[in-house]
Formats: structure tokens, sequence, C-alpha cells
């Protein structure tokens, strides 16, 4: 059974956002959008965005959708007391997927871990070899998302691990690392797979084994090296509109979907396409954007 969901990231809500320049669309709002759109899940988004509590439940009831996964940074990279401060809070977020998945959903939602990267990673997208962890920091970096994924299973739910530009698992290499050092299984993004380098097809064919969810965007790489000149190379990824409407970018969508479907994979699909909104108008191309994405995907998913 594969169910597929949405983000808010695919509408400008997330930690680049610009609200200095543009409303974004609130909880209510986004969920609404999804529903109509015809998606049945819902990423989580910044914690709070769709409430928390009997107000997330309600929220997920009343749009008819359920919740999906949703992203959790941990400086897994940084220094013990950082490490140690961020795990602290990690209870306060797995709450809300608590809530969520105590609703009785067909699928449960996934808590969707990830590393937050560093300056440096942020200064150079797309990866870079003097950059990989190797030795007894990449040990010790494998050692505490084994800790982080403990921590989520004491809780009834089963966690999944992003590799994503900027950070420390970007790169096919690095997520061939995540997986033969770690006990936690792989959300694979076939549109930051593409900026890290990797080729989304036989990654995806090579690590099937341990993918538990998935993410679903296309991008234009050529885009990743004009930011590479840029004073702030991540936000000009972003900005840049480096993540594209299905079939508009450099991923093989058919061939994919033709693989997934015929892999058995049974989980989530979540359709992610970031974007920083600067203009109402970039809002509503955002919206349009999701409800074309949906209908692309008809031919797999009625």
């Amino acid at each position: 059974m594969i169910r597929i969901a949405n983000a808010p990231v695919s509408y400008g809500v997330f930690e680049l956002a610009r609200p200095d320049l543009v409303a974004l669309p609130e909880g209510e709002e986004l969920a609404r959008w999804i529903s109509d759109a015809g998606y049945q899940g819902i990423d989580l988004g910044p914690v709070g965005l769709l409430g928390t509590g009997s107000a997330l439940s309600e929220r997920l009831d009343r749009h008819g959708l359920d919740l999906a996964g949703g992203w959790i940074d941990l400086p897994f990279a940084g220094d013990e007391e950082r490490f140690a401060a961020a795990l602290s809070g990690l209870d306060a977020t797995l709450d809300v997927f608590v809530t969520a998945a105590e609703r009785g959903q067909e699928l449960a939602p996934l808590p969707t871990l990830a590393d937050s990267g560093s300056p440096e990673r942020k200064a150079h997208p797309g990866g870079a070899p003097e950059l990989t962890l190797r030795g007894d920091d990449w040990s010790r970096f494998a050692d505490r998302v084994n800790v982080a994924a403990a921590r989520v299973r004491d809780r009834g739910l089963e966690p999944t691990f992003h590799h994503h530009a900027c950070t420390y698992v970007e790169t096919p290499e690095e997520v061939d690392a995540l997986l033969a050092t770690t006990e936690v299984d792989l959300t694979y993004d076939s549109g930051h797979l593409l900026i890290g380098g990797g080729d989304p097809l036989p990654d995806f064919r090579r690590w099937r084994d341990r993918v538990n969810h998935l993410h679903l965007k296309d991008a234009r790489t050529a885009i990743l090296h004009e930011a590479l000149t840029a004073d702030d190379p991540m936000r000009s990824v972003w900005e840049k509109r480096v993540f594209v409407p299905l079939g508009e970018g450099d991923l093989a969508v058919d061939a994919l979907l033709d693989e997934i479907v015929a892999s058995g994979y049974a989980g989530w699909l979540i359709v992610e396409q970031d974007v920083v909104p600067r203009s109402a108008e970039d809002v509503e191309r955002a919206q349009a954007d999701q409800v074309a994405n949906r209908e692309a995907l008809r031919r797999w998913f009625a």
C-alpha cells in the first residue's frame, strides 16, 4: 500500500521562508489546499503549524488527512553538549507524532531524522570530498544516529533518516556509510539525491531494502552550479528554484515511479517541491504546482 502526501515546504513554509516579503499559508489553509488537491496525507512542517494534541487530531480529521512524517534535524556532527541539548528536546516533537499515531492511521507517521549540517556544508551544496566525515568523526556521528533512532522507537514509532543537501549525509557515498553503520532505514529523496550527485534509479535499487519512506521531487541540477557562486549558496539553491514540478527537471519520473511500484514498496510517498515564495503570486504558483503534481501521479495512484 502506497499513500500519497504533500508537505508544507512545497508552499514555502520552512526555515528558509521569507515572511518579510509575503504572507505564507497557515496550518488550516495548508491542510485544506492539500486535501482539496487529492493528497491523503500531510507532512508535519514546523512543530505547531498544524496544531498539537487534540487540535492536531481535529484538523487532520476535518480535512480527511493523516500525518505522514516530519523533519527533525539534530546536530549529529556537533559537540557533545549541543547534541545532548538537542536530543533532550526530541521528546516534545515526538509527542506530536504519538498523537497522530494514536488516531489509528492506516500508515503510521515516520519521524524523519536528519543532520543539522554545518556552516561548511551549507557553503558547499552538492557535497565536497574534503568535508565528508571519516574515521572517529563518522563513528561518533553514526552512534548518535543510533541513539536518536532508539529514542524514537521507545515511543512506539519507527524512525527514518533523510539524506539532505548541505548536511553530512548528502552524497551517495555518505548514504552508503549511513546504511552500513546505523540501524535506521532511509527516507529516499529523489531531488536531494540529484543535487548530491546521485543517480536516482540505480541508487533506489541499491538501497531498496532499507528504504522505508519516500520523498518524490524533481530538480534542475544546473541551478546548483549557479548557486555555488552566490554569497549564501544554500539559500541561493532554494531561491533559484532548484526544485521544480514533476517532469520539469532532470528526474526520470516515469522510470522511477515504475520501479517504485514494481519493487513492492509500501508506505508513504510524499511529494515535495521546496520553494521560497517572494510574492503572493509565488504562493499561488506553489498551490497550482501541487495540484499539477498530484494529477501527474494519477497514472500510478488514481
